[in-house]
């Protein structure tokens, strides 16, 4: 951590959606296992690294390649959407620790949400988990017009629409290619690993949101 965030804490938060905040990622491998079994295809752990953190476009290729479909990247992410939404219409739950530190957050830094997902998800999963309308200063989402992750700017346009130099803040992100997307915007990366097994390059890593070194290092401790 540099010196100005261990003196004075981050000046702001950016929080990824799926797998970070809410507990998606079950909903994502149950809505995927059927989109493969659909395809006579058996789901694995390897076909879940592949699509961890991936939005539409990026996520419709790899799904092209894993269910040996060329050319049907839309659909088959149209398909998939589907399947979700489905998923998410039968509930979706807040990871543990997630709406206490938003709570405890929120008045003391501008906090954001960073997603490749489309913010129609992205608010109903937060809405569905408890989060409150105004829980978030901002937020980008995989249908705004950015290069969505592992690119940096979706990180970079939320600390723009937060106010603050992206130094200044601290990411948290459950995914590589959402690690890789806040270092390169050059964020502070705090990682929470969603799939048993992914490894992320952040400059800490917790066990959860709970883990007091998390606390700390947004300084809550």
């Amino acid at each position: 951590m540099n010196d100005r965030l261990r003196r004075a804490g981050p000046a702001a938060v950016v929080f990824d959606c799926d797998g970070l905040l809410v507990d998606s990622e079950t909903l994502w491998t149950r809505a995927e296992t059927e989109l493969f079994r659909r395809h006579g295809r058996p789901f694995t752990l390897d076909d879940k690294k592949a699509l961890l953190g991936t939005g539409w476009l990026a996520g419709g290729r790899v799904l092209e390649r894993l269910l040996d479909r060329p050319g049907d990247a839309e659909g088959l992410s149209l398909a998939l959407s589907r399947l979700m939404a489905e998923e998410v219409g039968r509930g979706v739950e807040p990871l543990p620790g997630a709406l206490e530190l938003v709570r405890q957050l929120r008045g003391g830094v501008p906090i954001g949400v960073a997603s490749n997902s489309p913010r129609a998800f992205v608010e109903a999963a937060l809405a569905g988990a408890g989060f409150d309308p105004g829980s978030f200063d901002a937020s980008v989402c995989g249908d705004d017009p950015v290069n969505p992750k592992p690119a940096p700017d979706v990180y970079l346009e939320a600390c723009a629409r937060l106010g603050v130099e992206p130094a200044s803040a601290v990411a948290l992100e459950d995914s590589p290619l959402g690690v890789a997307s806040a270092r390169a915007a050059g964020l502070f990366v705090i990682g929470v690993p969603s799939v048993p097994g992914v490894e992320l390059d952040a400059d800490l890593v917790a066990p959860s949101l709970l883990d007091p070194h998390l606390r700390d290092a947004l300084g809550l401790a």
